[in-house]
């Protein structure tokens, strides 16, 4: 029994790309939540990070979804909860009016 369990552990990468859509997504979700152009810094640094938000989200999705298919879609993979994450980031950019 104990030789059937085999023990999952998330590579270094999948950890790095669960961080990063962490990230991503508080970040634009403050974005698009409160008004960042209140104050004239902080609009500022929301320009300037609101284009390499949005290609790393695009990346994210990618690579999480890569490194889930090579993870065999285990669900102990924090690869699938990085794409549900930026999934979940994107369906609420669009829907939210």
């Amino acid at each position: 029994m104990i030789k059937d369990s085999i023990l999952f552990r998330n590579s270094k990468s999948s950890k790095k790309i669960f961080l990063l859509s962490i990230v991503t997504s508080i970040i634009w979700t403050l974005g698009r939540t409160f008004n960042v152009y209140k104050y004239e810094l902080v609009g500022a640094i929301f320009e300037m990070l609101w284009f390499p938000v949005i290609a790393s989200m695009l990346i994210l999705t990618i690579l999480s979804l890569i490194f889930l298919i090579k993870d065999k879609l285990t669900f102990k993979s924090l690869n699938l909860y990085s794409f549900l994450i930026i999934t979940m980031t994107i369906l609420f950019t669009i829907y939210n009016n």
